[in-house]
């Protein structure tokens, strides 16, 4: 089968298809995004090497729980053991023998076949096109921050980066009728923003130094730090987004003197993000800016640079006769 694959070098080729394993379910992805942790990838980030991409939407091809075979699907991107003692407690994506689809010790969507566990999967309601459901896994991770934190009515927040997760994280946190100001670099984007009564500057001004109560910083560079430091009060909340592959300097002292709360963030609740799309709460067409066939996946590595959200389109979604719902919960 075709797939991009990452060893050092970039490049479309053919590879062995995935096996089907007990438990196990073969997917054939529709559309694949390309998001900035596959680029920090290609810069060495996880010293991850096979087939790259992890936001996916497709349809089972294969199973032995035979009532997922044709079902349209997105997929969790860690696979846990669920045996260990960090499973058992219920942190499956902290699993220490975990892989993860595209990123760590298994091969990722960007190809014409994936290999996923049932128990990662979630079926895509009907009424949700392929263009918003590959949204999913980027979604669900800015609906985390929501698990991880309460988002006060009443509190000022502020989004640092106008990127494709930093306009999704904005538009949830709407969702809970704090004031929001994205702080960021891309006029051209704030279109949507506007549409949706969010604020957007260009850089910190006094009124926002210091004063927001909650800051989530999603510029996937180290300088976005430095920035989201600026806007964060004293005793406020500051959420890490960005992965990417570098250090960062940090001064704690000032962390501790002014007492503020650092939270890492990353993969959330895929079922929560399925119906936020499923209600129309949260626009995802504006965020796409070119869909690339298979053929042209390397090309839409370097277009995704500075750009919105690039898709990959693997295959079409095939016409299929619904299995009844009732085994693929």
């Amino acid at each position: 089968m075709r797939a991009l694959v990452f060893d050092g070098q970039l490049s479309l080729r053919q590879v062995p298809a995935p096996r089907l394993a007990p438990g196990e379910a073969l997917i054939r992805p529709h559309l694949v995004g390309i998001c900035a942790t596959d680029l920090e990838i290609t810069r060495g980030y996880k010293g991850f090497h096979g087939v790259l991409g992890h936001e996916f939407v497709g349809t089972v091809v294969a199973c032995e729980a035979r009532a997922w075979i044709g079902q349209r699907v997105v997929g969790e991107i860690n696979v846990a053991c669920h045996a260990c003692a960090t499973c058992r407690r219920g942190d499956v994506t902290h699993c220490p023998q975990r892989t993860a689809i595209g990123i760590l010790g298994r091969d990722g969507a960007l190809a014409e076949l994936l290999a996923l566990p049932i128990a990662n999967l979630h079926r895509v309601p009907d009424s949700v096109p392929d263009q918003a459901a590959v949204f999913c896994e980027p979604l669900a991770a800015a609906l985390e921050i929501l698990e991880q934190t309460h988002v006060r009515p009443s509190e000022r927040v502020a989004v640092v980066g106008d990127g494709k997760l930093g306009l999704l994280v904005a538009q949830v946190l709407r969702l809970t009728g704090c004031a929001i100001t994205v702080v960021g670099r891309h006029p051209e984007r704030w279109t949507l923003l506007r549409r949706q009564a969010i604020d957007a500057v260009d850089a910190v001004t006094p009124a926002l130094q210091q004063a927001c109560d909650l800051v989530i910083e999603c510029t996937g560079r180290p300088g976005g730090l430095a920035t989201a430091r600026q806007l964060v009060r004293p005793r406020g909340r500051l959420v890490l987004k960005s992965t990417f592959h570098g250090a960062t300097e940090l001064d704690l002292a000032g962390w501790v003197v002014d007492e503020v709360t650092l939270i890492g963030s990353r993969c959330g609740p895929f079922a929560a993000a399925l119906r936020v799309l499923e209600r129309g709460l949260i626009e995802t067409a504006p965020l796409i800016a070119a869909t690339l066939p298979l053929e042209q996946a390397e090309a839409a590595f370097a277009a995704a640079r500075g750009a919105l959200k690039i898709l990959v389109r693997v295959a079409e979604a095939p016409q299929v006769t619904r299995l009844p719902d009732a085994a693929a919960s």
